[in-house]
């Protein structure tokens, strides 16, 4: 595969062995490259500015900089990686907080090499990975967030929002409307101003609340 259309991916991890045998599993996937390694948040934030990847894979707990404070950086900064979380964790208090930090999804680190790899192929094209527990406990908790009004989108933003509920990427509601994924872009940025959210993952969100899609 051309090397332009690899998926270039960043591991932060502050165990070595975490990272080598995540570096192990996707050296032998043709479309995703390891473009580096980090050992901690501080690192990790630092190297996604140099490296510009497409993905990091991003350990929650790690000494000094977590994973969730990484993910806080990354956001102020506009980095525009896809941030998927590997972690050992499974409660909720540890997945929620970086879900809200931004982070596209999660998977454990004992996930499947061909499942860790179509989780990294799934946050590229733009998903948001939830499992249905941990959706549940977002909703909970964001209850308070998305104060504009839902009835101050038009038809078209309505649309739009439904298949961001369903998990479209871009391209894909681009296809599903017949529009430019540029048009698309602008119909999602106008969705989040409109309705005071930060991003996909509260969207999707809200719109499950409100009984727009999914």
């Amino acid at each position: 595969m051309a090397e332009e259309h690899r998926i270039k991916v960043l591991i932060v991890d502050d165990h070595q062995v975490v990272r080598e045998g995540l570096r192990t599993f996707l050296e032998v996937q043709e479309d995703i490259e390891v473009v580096g390694e980090a050992a901690d948040g501080a690192e990790g934030v630092e190297r996604a500015g140099e490296l510009l990847p497409d993905v990091v894979l991003m350990d929650v707990k790690m000494p000094g900089t977590d994973g969730i404070e990484a993910l806080r950086r990354l956001r102020e900064l506009g980095n525009p990686a896809r941030v998927l979380v590997v972690t050992s964790f499974t409660e909720q208090r540890t997945v929620v907080p970086a879900l809200r930090a931004g982070a596209a999804g999660y998977v454990y680190k004992d996930v499947d090499p061909d499942a860790l790899a179509g989780a990294i192929r799934s946050v590229h094209a733009g998903h948001v990975l939830l499992q249905p527990e941990v959706a549940g406990a977002l909703l909970a908790q964001d209850e308070g967030t998305g104060h504009g009004r839902g009835n101050g989108l038009t038809e078209r933003e309505r649309e739009v929002l439904a298949l961001i509920a369903d998990g479209r990427s871009n391209r894909e509601i681009a296809r599903a409307l017949v529009l430019s994924e540029k048009t698309v872009k602008t119909h999602v940025s106008n969705i989040l101003m409109k309705l005071d959210l930060a991003d996909r993952t509260q969207a999707a969100l809200w719109a499950v609340r409100h009984g727009i899609g999914a």
